[in-house]
C-alpha cells in the first residue's frame, strides 16, 4: 500500500528540528506520536501561526537526540504523558505504573495470590515471599553512605544524617520481611517481626529501635495500629488499587509533579559542584530525607521507574506528603532560576 503524503504539520516539525541542528524524519515523528510522546499535530501550533510552539519543538529536539530503535526513554516518557493529560496518556500511565508496581511479582512468577487471613492464604503468601527473595544472604549495603560517596566523587560533601534516624540500608535480614509486607500488607508482618529484622540489620542502633518499639507499644495501648495505618500497610494490592482508581487528572498531576521534581533535582545536582550553596539549602529541608534520598535521586533503568511509581502512589495516597513535595519543587524551582 503506497505511503500517504506527509502532512504539513509533520514537515514543519521536521524542518524546525533541522533548523535547530537536529535530525529527524517524518517516520520518526509518527513513531513518537504512536508512543504518545507527542500529542496531536493540531496542538503543535498557536492559532493562526505556522511556527511550532517552543514547548513541542523542545520536546521533539529531545526525542530526536535521545530515542533509538527499540529503546525506552524511561520516566521521561511518563513525564510527557503526564504533561499532555489526555484520556489516552492517562491510560498509558496507568498501565505502565501498575506493570511497574507488579514487576517484582512477575519476576518471581507469582500470580493469583489468595487473600484473607486463613492459615492457607497466609502460608501461600509466605511461600511466595520466599520465592521473591532467593538470595537471603545478600551483602549489606549502606545506601546513605553510597549516596554520600557518589557526591564526594563530584567534590560535594553531603551533611551527616540525623543521629536519631535509622540509616537507609539494604540488608538480607530486611529483604524477606519487606517481601511479606509487599505481598500481604501489615496483616502478614507484625511490628515485632519488623523490629527483630531491624535489630539484625542495625545492631549499632538499638536505642533508636527501642524508641520505635516504645512508640508502637504506646499506640497499641491507645487502640491504634501504626503498621496497619501506615501508607505501606496495605502492600502492593493497596498501591495498585490506588493507581487504578485514581481519576485521570489526579493521576497525571501526581506523575507530573514526581517526574518534574526528579528533572529539576538532576539539573541542580549538575550545578552543585560550582554552587555548593544549592545543596546547603536542599539538604537541610525535611524533604531531602523524605523524598530526595528516598528515591528522588533516581537510579537508571527499572529501579528508577519503580521509585517514581512508588512516589506516585505516595502522592495520591498521602495529601500531606504531596503538599510537601509540591512545596519542595517550588523551592527547587526558585534555586533553578536564580
Amino acid at each position: 500500500m503506497p505511503r500517504t503524503k506527509p502532512s504539513r504539520a509533520h514537515l514543519a516539525l521536521v524542518q524546525a528540528i533541522a533548523k535547530r541542528g537536529g535530525n529527524a524524519t517524518v517516520t520518526q515523528v509518527e513513531r513518537w506520536q504512536q508512543q504518545g510522546w507527542l500529542p496531536k499535530p493540531s496542538t503543535w501550533f498557536a492559532p493562526g501561526s505556522a511556527a511550532v510552539e517552543p514547548e513541542y519543538l523542545e520536546r521533539a529536539l529531545y526525542l530526536a537526540s535521545t530515542v533509538r530503535p527499540g529503546a525506552s526513554i524511561g520516566w521521561v516518557g511518563w513525564f510527557f504523558w503526564a504533561v499532555d493529560d489526555t484520556p489516552d496518556s492517562a491510560r498509558r500511565l496507568r498501565t505502565d505504573l501498575v506493570a511497574t508496581l507488579e514487576r517484582p511479582l512477575r519476576r518471581a512468577g507469582i500470580t493469583g495470590l489468595p487473600a484473607g487471613s486463613s492459615d492457607r492464604a497466609f502460608q501461600a503468601r509466605r511461600d511466595a515471599a520466599a520465592r521473591m527473595t532467593p538470595n537471603r544472604r545478600a551483602s549489606r549495603r549502606d545506601l546513605d553512605q553510597m549516596l554520600r560517596d557518589r557526591f564526594a566523587e563530584a567534590g560535594i560533601d553531603l551533611p551527616p544524617g540525623s543521629p536519631d534516624a535509622l540509616p537507609n540500608v539494604h540488608h538480607w535480614a530486611l529483604v524477606e520481611p519487606g517481601a511479606r509486607l509487599l505481598l500481604g500488607g501489615a496483616e502478614d508482618l507484625g511490628i515485632e517481626d519488623l523490629l527483630e529484622a531491624l535489630e539484625q540489620a542495625l545492631p549499632e542502633h538499638t536505642e533508636a529501635i527501642d524508641h520505635l518499639r516504645e512508640e508502637h507499644r504506646q499506640a497499641e495501648l491507645a487502640g491504634t495500629d501504626p503498621m496497619a495505618e501506615s501508607l505501606w500497610g496495605g502492600g502492593i494490592a493497596a498501591m495498585v488499587h490506588t493507581v487504578a482508581a485514581a481519576g485521570d487528572r489526579d493521576l497525571c498531576r501526581a506523575v507530573h509533579v514526581c517526574t518534574r521534581a526528579v528533572a529539576v533535582l538532576q539539573s541542580l545536582m549538575r550545578r552543585a559542584q560550582d554552587e555548593p550553596e544549592i545543596f546547603a539549602l536542599l539538604t537541610r529541608d525535611v524533604m531531602w530525607r523524605r523524598w530526595a534520598t528516598d528515591g528522588g535521586i533516581v537510579p537508571e533503568g527499572a529501579p528508577g521507574l519503580a521509585a517514581i511509581a512508588l512516589h506516585t502512589y505516595q502522592y495520591l495516597a498521602d495529601p500531606d506528603w504531596a503538599a510537601e513535595l509540591d512545596r519542595y519543587l517550588f523551592v527547587m524551582y526558585a534555586l533553578y532560576v536564580v
